[in-house]
Formats: structure tokens, sequence, C-alpha cells
């Protein structure tokens, strides 16, 4: 989940520097796909499989995500922008018990909840609605779309060939708008900030898919909400944005909330081998 900003806050260092999020999504995606390509293991016979329509719907999801979520970077705070983010797990959480039929809790929703609490106290709801802040929420509701169709595919896909064909697709989707975008001069730095743009984004994601293999999705959902203090860590070290006695306060509940939700569904899980 830490991983997931660090991509974010290269976007947004790319996009004040006058590029524009399409060129920032697209390369993401394509430099994304190269780099993992050499690793993903793919085997002629899997080939096919990456244009598996199930594959090409949350490869949709993901760029989309993407396209939104660096179009509101660029005008809007890293904090505020992954508040509003923060939908997304409270949408994977319930729709994976409509969807998946995986079961809910009470004090599980309670803690994820609290979460969403402490989000209201980082990201302190009272500023003006502004497009920046309406693409973060459309991402965010993608995002939290895309949780829970890893755990759908990830019963049909290994996680490399899931992560793969998204960055395939997405890529393929934005090579013709992502040209006309390309900047007029290549230097070091940016070199360097779209590869950990891309990079940083694709493991993570990777991990995430892992993760959501391995464990519910609503098991994984709370801890969506960890992407915030690594938001606030580079907030300051990247943006100079020091959170304040509150934000500090919702940290710590985001963060204490995803711990015990995840202890939980540890316990019950260790009952239910037991």
């Amino acid at each position: 989940m830490a991983l997931i900003p660090v991509g974010d806050s290269a976007g947004k260092l790319l996009t004040e520097a006058g590029l524009s999020p399409i060129f920032v999504a697209w390369s993401r995606l394509l430099v994304g796909f190269i780099c993992i390509l050499p690793f993903s293991g793919i085997k002629a016979s899997e080939v096919k499989s990456l244009l598996d329509w199930r594959l090409l719907f949350r490869a949709g999801l993901f760029t989309g995500a993407i396209f939104c979520m660096i179009t509101a970077l660029k005008t809007e705070s890293i904090a505020n922008v992954f508040g509003i983010f923060f939908i997304g797990p409270i949408i994977a959480y319930f729709l994976s018990a409509l969807v998946l039929k995986e079961q809910i809790t009470t004090l599980r929703s309670i803690l994820l909840m609290i979460g969403f609490l402490g989000v209201l106290l980082v990201v302190k709801p009272g500023f003006g609605v502004s497009s920046g802040l309406l693409f973060a929420l459309i991402a965010g509701t993608l995002y939290g779309c895309m949780l829970v169709a890893n755990r759908w595919l990830s019963a049909f896909f290994r996680p490399r060939l899931i992560l793969l064909s998204t960055l395939l697709a997405g890529g393929v989707a934005l090579t013709p708008i992502g040209i006309e975008t390309l900047p007029e001069s290549v230097d070091g730095w940016l070199v360097a900030m779209v590869l950990i743009s891309s990079i940083a984004s694709a493991l993570g994601n990777l991990i995430i898919i892992e993760a959501n293999r391995r464990l519910d999705a609503n098991v994984v959902a709370p801890f969506v909400y960890s992407q915030l203090v690594a938001a606030a860590i580079l907030g300051v070290v990247l943006f100079n944005d020091w959170p304040d006695v509150y934000s500090l306060i919702g940290l710590v509940i985001i963060f204490s909330s995803g711990i015990l939700s995840f202890v939980l569904a540890n316990r019950k899980k260790a009952r239910q081998t037991a």
C-alpha cells in the first residue's frame, strides 16, 4: 500500500512540471509493462489470456483510476486527494459481500467506519467541491471496484498475469492520445520520475493482487487506509505539507483500525482452521 502514494507523488511532481496527466498515466502503464514483462514468467499458452474480457474489465478500472488520480493531484493537495480516495475501501468491503458473498461482521464494519472517521480528521471536510476532488472521488470508486475484481480474478489467473494484462491493455488504449502529449525534451530527472511512478505503482499493485489471492477482499480493504500514512510522510518530504495535531490523530486511527481488522480476520481464520 505504501508504494502506491510513492508512484502518485512522482506523478504529481511530473504534472507540476507541466506534463499532461495523460502522458503520466500512459508512461506509467507502458513502462510498468516493460519492467514487469521479464519477470512475469508468461508462457506461450497464456498469451491469449491477456485479452480475456475479465482481465480487460480490470484493466479499464485500473486505467480509469490512475488517470483520475493523477488528474486530481494536478490541482489538489495529496492529503485531500487521498482522503476522498478512501471511499474505495468502503465500496470494496460491502461490494465483496454483495458480489462475492464474502462474510462481513459487525465489529469489522465498525472498525472500517472508524478508519473513515480518521480520514475525516485528516481531510477536515469543509473545502469547496472542485473538479479535482470529483476526479478523486471517481478514482476511489473505481479503485474499490478493482479491489473486488482482484479477489474475483485470483481464482482464474495468477497475480503476475493479471498485472501484465492490465498494464498492456491500459498502455495500448492510451497510446493514440499519449503520443500527442510527449514532452519536447527529456532529461535525467524526467526519466527518473517516470521510472519511479511506473515501478512503484506496478510493484505495489502486484503485491496487492497477491494479498487478494491469499485473503478476502474485505480483509485487504481496510489496509488501503495505510496509504494515507505514506501520503502524509511524502507530503512533508516532497511538498512541505506538514500535518497538524488533528491529522496526526487521524493517521493513528486509520492505521489502528486497519491493524485491528486484520487481527480479527486472522483470529477467525485460525479458529476455522483449528
